[in-house]
């Protein structure tokens, strides 16, 4: 039989989870040592809900949380490749494109419809790889550092654990993303220099080396870090604070598709936000993907402050309709395999005693 308040406690704070293991009644707890002082863990699963398909922070956890995100980035970035198109040849050629709108009719005119489709494949395969690694570590890290911390810390520092955990998992996604991304932009923004992933590869590896894939990942990481921290750190608090001030019922009481809707509405705003903060590297790495031998410094001074902000709109309509998308999507996978799904955080009963808010 196993405590009925560690199972209570385990459900109700998702930071509390990896610090507990449950056993037996009258065992003796395996966290302490012969002498009773607690040992240092890194992290341990929580024990499964009875409605749950695995344990929270198992491996088979984290297998299904990257496929979600497999899903959730490679599908939606694919979806919006000709909005993409159109906002990275605004940023490129700004005289030429002016406008969204002038933007979509120029691309239809020179190319027809089918060219608004240029660069799907490495938008694909990159963003997919990039959301394996972006949700699978973020959980993971997630885990690692609220078990680091311990359950009053996590709590306490939840936002700066969110985005230490975030930014973790983007610095790896990257390195994944960064091949795929110059090919995308490459075909996108350069006419006539190839149509297709298989004709774009080669040849930017024959001209440049391996340096060609990997030459905007610094201005990559400087677009994608902060933009991941946002959208991470604003969507958990967003939760949060939607079924703290919004919702008129506690989630528990909420139907699942009630709660997609929340995950829906959250991740747009901070989709919003997303945009904002990583623009101007975003229009960066679109410039130093097309022009060969370019570095960042050079592409930012000419620019200038008022250059990298062009396209911001579009951008905003983008990453905001993205985001929500990928945050729906992740959440139903979730609800498709009956992962555990941890309400937002509660504060610990032993800070409750320590701050006198006990009854």
């Amino acid at each position: 039989m196993y405590p009925s308040t560690l199972t209570q406690l385990a459900r109700a704070n998702p930071f509390s989870a990896p610090l507990f293991t449950l056993h037996k009644a009258g065992d003796p707890p395996q966290h302490l040592s012969a002498d009773g002082a607690p040992k240092r863990r890194l992290a341990a699963a929580a024990v499964p809900d009875s409605g749950t398909s695995c344990e929270f922070g198992s491996m088979k956890y984290y297998a299904l949380c990257g496929f979600g995100g497999i899903l959730s980035c490679g599908l939606t970035h694919t979806a919006i490749v000709p909005l993409d198109l159109v906002k990275c040849r605004l940023q490129v050629d700004p005289d030429k494109y002016k406008s969204i709108f002038k933007g979509f009719s120029i691309t239809i005119k020179e190319d027809g419809a089918r060219g608004l489709a240029k660069g799907w494949a490495p938008t694909f395969i990159g963003y997919s790889m990039q959301g394996l690694f972006k949700f699978g570590l973020y959980e993971v890290f997630k885990v690692l550092y609220s078990d680091t911390l311990g359950v009053e810390n996590a709590y306490l520092w939840r936002t700066s654990l969110y985005l230490a955990a975030s930014a973790s998992a983007e610095f790896f996604a990257d390195i994944v993303l960064a091949p795929m991304e110059a090919c995308k932009v490459r075909v996108q923004t350069q006419p006539g220099y190839a149509n297709t992933l298989r004709e774009c590869a080669p040849k930017m590896y024959a001209e440049e080396g391996l340096w060609a894939f990997y030459k905007g990942l610094a201005p990559l990481w400087m677009r994608q870090i902060p933009y991941t921290m946002m959208k991470f750190a604003c969507f958990e608090r967003t939760v949060e604070m939607l079924y703290k001030y919004v919702v008129p019922k506690p989630r528990s009481e909420c139907r699942k598709s009630e709660q997609l809707v929340v995950t829906f509405v959250a991740g747009y705003i901070a989709g919003v936000f997303c945009a904002i903060v990583s623009h101007p590297a975003d229009s960066v790495v679109s410039v130093l993907n097309k022009e060969s031998g370019s570095t960042a410094v050079e592409v930012l001074k000419k620019l200038g402050p008022i250059g990298v902000w062009k396209g911001l709109v579009a951008r905003i309509i983008m990453i905001g309709t993205l985001t929500a998308l990928q945050w729906f999507i992740y959440d139903s996978v979730k609800v498709y395999f009956r992962l555990p799904r941890p309400p937002p955080p509660a504060m610990p009963e032993s800070l409750k005693k320590k701050l006198g808010l006990s009854e």
